[in-house]
């Protein structure tokens, strides 16, 4: 596919895209996490275009206006996995896929689902489910992942996150190392938008989705990015990961990096998926 791939259209859904690099490079798809948007890659991508790769950067279901369906059981993550796997067979060709945060979680799940579709993996921040659901017994995660008992709470979470104008995400996203700056672009590109509410989703249809899925081994070559200043996810995960891939595999440390990799440390985020590029 050499034409700029704008949209597609899968299960009656739109999703949109932003597409970019050079024409005829390797793609890499790129998958956001929560609460961010397709523009949390945009330090990253001028960086792998440099490299000559070009790179598909995903709204993905419930961040897409026209991917917002209503009720929990339409963002089980078989059928996030399913969008990005409909995205690549659109793009024609086995890609390099990214993912951050949820975008992680999603990939994971890709590649485990579809790796004939999947070149090499490059998780960031969040471990192999099946790493993360031994962390919770193992290390201090479960006390870390408080916040995903809040947000199964109907219409609590969406409340406080939209309360006194948006302050409580603010003083929320700032004490994790998110910037002032990328706090306005969340509450101008998710919360202004109305995709909060389909964001809370994915954490919502979490016991709704299918556990076999989320615990395959992950048989394509992967790096996992894991930065020392995340207040969200514990390092005991990071470590088990390796356990839950039969292929190449690499574990990342950045240090004093916070959760939000990839506008804090893209430089260092795009050396690590380069070199897993390469390694290819």
């Amino acid at each position: 596919m050499s034409a700029r791939l704008e949209r597609f259209h899968h299960e009656g859904l739109t999703f949109d895209v932003h597409d970019s690099g050079p024409e005829d490079g390797d793609p890499v798809v790129l998958l956001h996490g929560f609460p961010e948007r397709a523009t949390s890659w945009r330090h990253v991508e001028p960086l792998l275009h440099a490299a000559g790769l070009r790179t598909y950067a995903l709204d993905q279901r419930g961040y897409s206006p026209g991917a917002r369906p209503e009720g929990r059981r339409h963002y089980r993550t078989e059928l996030l996995a399913g969008d990005v796997a409909a995205l690549v067979r659109t793009i024609g060709r086995p890609v390099h896929l990214v993912g951050h945060d949820w975008g992680a979680i999603v990939a994971w799940t890709v590649a485990g689902l579809h790796p004939d579709l999947v070149r090499t993996l490059t998780a960031v921040s969040v471990p192999h489910p099946a790493a993360f659901r031994r962390s919770m017994t193992s290390s201090p995660q479960a006390l870390r992942s408080w916040y995903i008992g809040l947000f199964q709470v109907p219409r609590l979470p969406e409340l406080l996150l939209g309360l006194s104008g948006g302050r409580f995400l603010e003083r929320a996203m700032i004490a994790t190392g998110m910037s002032r700056e990328d706090v306005t672009r969340v509450q101008d590109e998710v919360v202004a938008t109305g995709a909060l509410p389909h964001a809370l989703g994915y954490y919502r249809a979490l016991p709704l989705s299918d556990r076999s899925v989320l615990g395959r081994t992950v048989r394509v070559p992967t790096t996992l990015v894991w930065s020392t200043g995340d207040t969200a996810l514990d390092r005991r995960g990071a470590e088990l990961t390796g356990d839950h891939v039969d292929a190449p595999y690499e574990l990342v440390v950045l240090d004093g990096v916070s959760h939000w990799i990839p506008t804090h440390a893209p430089e260092a985020l795009a050396e690590a998926i380069l070199e897993r590029v390469a390694g290819t």
